[in-house]
């Protein structure tokens, strides 16, 4: 105890004298505490919120929010920590030189740590609470929440991203701590810091837990058991974008763990061709980056994190849509597809009598029908596997032959016997409550009404521009407004726009499946960016922050540089030259990371959205992966050359000594 109390004025001292890497690990934790709880404020509000028609759910767009805010935040924060008791080893080792023990070493960085983390903690709240009424309104803007929705500000979100973020920190002191704790006194009179095991074991089993939690969770997508597919949004294709973003994480969490035995190689490739060009500071930036992995690895993760999640999540996004799009064009065999104009509730009988009097017209028409139940009689529900409707779920009773508007494959049945009191559902539906064809199901409508409907098919694959129940009109008399029809004929637009007169519109096949695909990925972007755009635009923040930091700690290297007759002008090319290896090598593994995962995605759309006989096509989004290489490496470069060209107006000596 009296070790300890002997070092709290060190630890003063530390604080003061070393302000500029405790301001550091003082942003990285405020602003994630603040990115979580500002997420975890619109949680608890959308406790009970409806969605708008047409738009993801706004609990689980929320949820995402911010579960991607505390992944990214929890990375960030724990390097930054780490980072930070690593720039001290060779002021722990003089400690231990004069006579500090290991347990007196860590309850030192430790205490620090808490005291910086505490106020970060406090702040992180504060601007949490400021910036949740923000993005509500930006929700309320896109559509993607109803109007009304706002933030409500809550303890208990608050105390968890606080406590979350103390924790996070914390571990990342500790871990770091225990390094600092086993250095030996004599280094203090090593001038060379050499990272070396910078890959443990427990490293190396993280990894490859987290690879295989990557492939179970693909292959769970994939296979999409009973219980999963049970909630409606979940087997929704429309939202499975968001839910890949699940193995996107995993693979990006590999990627972190052995971004140590990746870096070395990766800055050696980008500096390979160092020798050849003239001057020396290629080669002591590429000498720099290698020595200190660790300081690499630190200033090289939000890079990372930016660029492999941008490349992961967009090209994933691209893929998903396009693949939704290619199967709609294949499904949708009718010529032209009407609908009310003027805000209509239904088509009326004179236009629908028009079109069928058209030349070779075959015209079906479909009205919305609302299930309130639909189930075995009797059945009780198995273990995981419910034996009813969740909720009410809108079906389509169809009038004539769904198969002349529809190229629709089916598990089993025929769509041909869709007449009379018959029901066909989706393949995802018939697995989740154990129907079969030739099943009886009660049918409980909107209006009250019973009916009994016999399975007669199961349809292989789910289509966002269809629902999951489609029966024939008689089987829901209710339904009467006819919603929209769909029409082959021989007759050409203008002939087909002269028989509605102005009460509905027709559009082209291929062109209404454009614009049903363009509403679907506007939905899915503006959900990508709710979910990304708070986490990434706090990981472009960190990148900042640790240039800035990673530059405060190389002070020292450039007075020696200085003083062994180096200019400023060579110092800063060489700040210049670490800085390119360093997002270089970040943007490397974003690319490992981003074709990691669209290959997953090209085997969740070839599983999970398009028939068997079509493949999807894999493309990297390029574009996106160079655009945010770019906005990084600017960031970079102006958060180390500035902090370095005002430490170089410092005389070489002063910052020799520390004095700046």
């Amino acid at each position: 105890m009296n070790g300890f109390r002997l070092l709290l004025p060190i630890a003063a001292l530390s604080l003061r004298r070393r302000w500029l890497a405790f301001v550091g690990s003082f942003v990285a934790l405020a602003l994630g505490v603040a990115v979580m709880s500002a997420a975890g404020v619109l949680l608890n509000t959308t406790m009970g919120e409806d969605s708008l028609p047409g738009a993801p759910s706004l609990h689980k767009l929320v949820s995402f929010m911010a579960a991607m805010a505390g992944f990214v935040s929890v990375f960030v924060v724990s390097s930054t920590f780490a980072f930070a008791v690593a720039q001290r080893r060779q002021e722990t080792a003089m400690l231990r030189a004069v006579g500090a023990t290991p347990r007196q070493v860590r309850s030192l960085i430790l205490g620090e740590a808490l005291v910086v983390a505490l106020a970060a903690a406090v702040s992180g709240c504060a601007i949490g609470l400021a910036v949740a009424p923000v993005i509500a309104s930006w929700l309320v803007d896109q559509g993607a929440a109803p109007s009304g929705f706002h933030s409500e500000p809550a303890v208990l979100p608050l105390l968890l991203a606080a406590s979350g973020g103390l924790a996070v920190a914390l571990l990342g002191a500790y871990t770091a701590s225990r390094r600092a704790g086993r250095v030996r006194p004599v280094e203090a009179l090593n001038e060379v810091a050499v990272d070396k095991k910078v890959m443990p074991a427990v490293r190396w089993v993280a990894a490859v837990l987290f690879l295989g939690v990557f492939g179970y969770t693909l292959q769970t997508f994939i296979s999409m058991p009973a219980s999963m597919m049970a909630d409606p949004q979940s087997r929704d294709p429309q939202t499975t974008p968001q839910w890949a973003l699940l193995f996107d994480v995993m693979a990006v969490l590999a990627i972190v763990l052995v971004a140590p035995v990746l870096v070395p190689p990766l800055v050696r490739l980008f500096t390979g061709l160092v020798p050849l060009l003239p001057g020396a500071a290629g080669l002591v930036a590429r000498q720099n980056a290698l020595a200190a992995i660790r300081r690499t690895v630190s200033t090289a993760t939000p890079v990372f994190l930016v660029i492999g999640l941008a490349g992961s999540v967009v090209g994933g996004t691209v893929a998903f849509s396009d693949a939704m799009a290619a199967q709609g064009r294949a499904a949708l065999r009718a010529g032209y597809v009407v609908e009310p104009s003027g805000g209509a509730p239904a088509l009326p009988a004179d236009a629908l009598r028009n079109l069928a009097a058209l030349p070779d017209a075959t015209l079906t028409t479909a009205a919305t029908v609302r299930f309130d139940g639909l189930a075995l009689p009797d059945q009780r529900p198995a273990r995981g596997r419910p034996a009813d409707l969740p909720i009410p779920e809108d079906g389509l009773a169809v009038d004539g032959d769904l198969r002349a508007a529809w190229n629709l494959s089916t598990e089993d049945g025929s769509l041909e016997d869709l007449r009379g009191k018959t029901v066909a559902v989706s393949g995802d539906m018939a697995k989740v409550f154990g129907w079969h064809v030739g099943d009886t199901l009660d049918a409980r409508l909107a209006d009250g009404t019973h009916e009994q409907l016999r399975l007669v098919a199961v349809v292989h694959h789910l289509l966002p521009q269809l629902p999951e129940i489609v029966v024939p009109r008689e089987a829901a008399p209710g339904a009467t407004a006819v919603s929209v029809a769909y029409l082959g004929t021989g007759a050409g637009p203008e002939q087909v726009a002269a028989a509605l007169g102005g009460a509905a519109r027709a559009t082209a096949g291929a062109d209404w499946i454009g614009a049903h695909n363009d509403r679907t990925t506007k939905n899915g972007w503006i959900a990508m960016l709710a979910i990304l755009g708070p986490a990434l635009l706090y990981a472009l923040i960190a990148i900042v922050n640790t240039m800035m930091m990673s530059t405060g700690d190389r002070l020292r290297d450039f007075a020696t540089l200085r003083l062994t007759g180096g200019t400023r002008r060579q110092v800063m090319r060489v700040v210049a030259a670490e800085t390119l290896v360093v997002v270089a090598t970040a943007a490397a593994l974003g690319l490992i990371v981003t074709l990691l995962t669209q290959y997953a995605t090209v085997l969740l759309i070839e599983n999970r959205i398009l028939e068997t006989d079509r493949s999807a096509a894999f493309d990297l989004p390029w574009g996106t992966l160079a655009g945010a290489t770019a906005v990084c490496l600017a960031l970079a470069l102006v958060s180390s050359l500035i902090p370095a060209r005002l430490a170089l107006r410092v005389r070489p000596l002063d910052l020799a000594a520390g004095r700046q």
